[in-house]
């Protein structure tokens, strides 16, 4: 059980790392450090949105973070519809250009 809760602990990790260091690559280049205008605004309305919708609360972990306003979503969920859901969520908030869904199954179902 700890094994395998480590190698999702691990590639969640990873995950979020690669994404983190691609992001922040993109925002420099056409932002400058401090992001985007709006990107902000459009991290804290598809947080909002999750916020709205239980199925996607924990035990579930997601972390959105926004670049030229394209949504990048990480994270665990227990199912592939939970995953499909939040990515569809993200899509709703106002000023999305597209959604990159880099979450993970945590297998717990």
């Amino acid at each position: 059980m700890l094994e395998r809760f480590s190698k999702q602990t691990s590639a969640w990790a990873f995950a979020l790392i690669l994404t983190g260091a691609m992001a922040g690559c993109a925002a420099y280049n056409k932002c400058g450090f401090g992001g985007c205008p709006g990107d902000a605004k459009i991290t804290a309305d598809v947080q909002a949105l999750f916020d709205a919708h239980p199925a996607l609360q924990p035990p579930n972990l997601l972390q959105v973070q926004t670049v030229d306003r394209v949504v990048y979503l990480t994270g665990l969920v227990d199912t592939d519809l939970e995953r499909q859901m939040a990515e569809s969520i993200a899509l709703q908030a106002a000023g999305v250009a597209r959604v990159v869904n880099s979450i993970g199954l945590s297998g717990n179902h």
